[in-house]
């Protein structure tokens, strides 16, 4: 990852960026089981795809289970993570798709739950195709600590 911003309590920071990671392996992976526990279990769950609005835990698993080959393979260029409360916050990640270069976003809402960390909502979206990079697009290169 090339760029990382974090705000806010690090004890509650180093839970998030270790929940986030899991979740970026598991979408790498195509390892539904992992997918789904890190997603609240109810009918409050939310996910809006690049093609999709999904709503509850039963949608969002359905959704997985019938994508053939799982996410496309991306490489994610930024995340940044706020902490809202102790056992709140919202991870935001811009990434690249490797087949066609695109730039997507990816923002998720986690809690803490009895069970641990659990996506609330999430939000996925591509910008539009575009023959030069967007000026409105901010990349800033950087050795972060957390860098993959």
């Amino acid at each position: 990852m090339q760029t990382e911003r974090q705000f806010g309590d690090p004890a509650t920071l180093t839970a998030l960026i270790a929940a986030s990671d899991d979740y970026e392996a598991a979408l790498a992976q195509n390892d539904i089981t992992m997918l789904d526990s890190l997603f609240y279990d109810g009918p409050e769950t939310i996910r809006f795809g690049v093609t999709e609005n999904l709503f509850g835990s039963a949608e969002i698993a359905a959704f997985r289970r019938a994508r053939t080959g799982g996410a496309p393979p991306r490489r994610n260029i930024r995340r940044d993570i706020a902490v809202l409360s102790p056992d709140t916050g919202c991870v935001s990640i811009v990434f690249e798709r490797i087949s066609d270069g695109r730039i997507g976003r990816q923002t998720q809402t986690w809690q803490r739950q009895a069970g641990g960390w659990r996506v609330m909502v999430a939000h996925v979206s591509l910008l539009p195709a575009s023959p030069q990079p967007s000026p409105m697009l901010h990349v800033k290169e950087t050795n972060a600590p957390n860098a993959r």
